[in-house]
This record gives structure tokens, sequence and C-alpha cells, in this order.
């Protein structure tokens, strides 16, 4: 009998992420120029350094984070990853991403259908995990009501408030957390229903149409309800 010479396989070749970073500020003032440029430095050394990473570049905007218009950069990311060919992007926050929260929402579940992961430093959050897409809204929430507070005084006085747990003076009660001891903290069946809402927005439903969706369903505000108003799920969505 022939001597038969057993090739082993080939270990898999590990897959080298292409990772890239997003950066932004708001002005061109100096201050944050040279924040910019610290960001920049920073992810550049981070990415390159890493032995498993392919450094796919640093995309930086200097813009407001209210608007999407005029985010040139924000949006060759994302084309460039719609292409397949980034796999990991890093930022530093929600935040910097957007101060909308409907818009942080739409880039996060854009990415996470085409597999592609958006690690935010600050929050330690992955945008790939579809159960952290409430927190991720709810801290999305926090960075658009503190956009509005630009003076100091004012910030100053919306931190008070915050460990008071008098998060949102324009409401009594907020659907899907509530404030023990200055912490945030998360009540499950409601943010199942906030996320439900965003959901059917994004998904192109009226404000009307998903008030016909949630009273059927038996679905109660965060008052006991059963009735829900427009209005109510309007101030949901834009936290006005």
């Amino acid at each position: 009998m022939k001597n038969v010479r057993i090739i082993p396989p080939k270990p898999k070749e590990n897959k080298m992420l292409r990772v890239a970073a997003y950066c932004r500020v708001s002005t061109s003032g100096p201050e944050q120029l040279r924040s910019l440029e610290i960001q920049i430095k920073t992810y550049t050394k981070i990415i390159k350094s890493n032995p498993n990473w392919l450094f796919a570049g640093v995309f930086y905007d200097i813009e407001s984070g209210l608007r999407r218009s005029g985010r040139k950069s924000l949006d060759k990311l994302l084309k460039k990853a719609a292409k397949g060919k980034i796999d990991y992007i890093i930022t530093k926050s929600i935040s910097r991403v957007s101060r909308d929260t409907l818009e942080v929402l739409k880039i996060t579940r854009f990415l996470r259908e085409r597999g592609i992961n958006m690690h935010f430093e600050n929050e330690k959050l992955d945008s790939i995990e579809a159960d952290k897409e409430f927190e991720i809204t709810l801290r999305g929430m926090l960075a658009q009501d503190e956009s509005r507070n630009t003076s100091e005084n004012i910030q100053w006085g919306f931190q008070r408030k915050f460990e008071k747990g008098d998060i949102f003076t324009k409401y009594k009660n907020f659907m899907g957390y509530t404030c023990v001891d200055g912490e945030i903290v998360i009540v499950p069946e409601q943010a199942e229903v906030v996320r439900k809402i965003f959901d059917l927005y994004l998904q192109g439903l009226s404000l009307g149409q998903i008030k016909s969706y949630l009273e059927p369903h038996g679905i109660k505000t965060v008052t006991g309800k059963d009735d829900w108003n427009a209005k109510t799920i309007r101030d949901m969505l834009k936290n006005a």
C-alpha cells in the first residue's frame, strides 16, 4: 500500500478590517481646528498601528451637527461604506456624527444593514448591536437637547437640572427612561415603545398612521392613557 501523505488544511487567512474614522467640529475657530487636528492625527495613528486593520481614511467636516447639508465628508464616508470599501468606523461620540436623533438612527441603520459597525468612543457603544439602538437614541436625544443650550450659563443650569432628574423640562414624564439619583435609567417596556415609534417613522409612516398603529395594539402612553396625541408623537421624535 502506498504511503498516503496527509496535507493539512491551510489556516484561514484572517481578513483585515478596513477601518475609517469620522471627526467633526462646528466652527473654524483656532481651538476647534486644533481639536480637529489632534483627532485626525490620533485616529490615523490608532488605525495604522493596529496590525489587523487597514487604514481606510479619516473623514472630517467643519459644520454644525444640527444639519446634514454641507457634510461632504460624511456623505463621502457613507458612499464608500455602501460600496463595500469600509468594515469599521470609529468616531468620538454620537454628537460628532449628528445632533439630530433621527439622522443618527438613519446612519447607524444604514451601516448595520451592510454589516458595518460604527463605534462611539465616549459612549462605548457599537451600532452593529441592534439591542443598543435605544441607548443610542437616548444619547442622541440628550445631545440634541444640549445643543439648544449654547451659553455657558444655560449649560450650567441644564447640568443642575440633570443632576436633580429634571432632564427635559418640557415633560413631567418622558417615555423610555427615568432618572434615579442623578443617573439615567432605561425603563425596558417603555423603551420598546419608543423604539417602535422611531422604527415606524423611519419606515415612512405619518404621525397619524403611527397613532393608528399604537392605539389598536393597546400600547399606552407614558401616563397610562389609551389615546395618543399626534403632537406627543412628534415631540418624541423631534425631542421638541
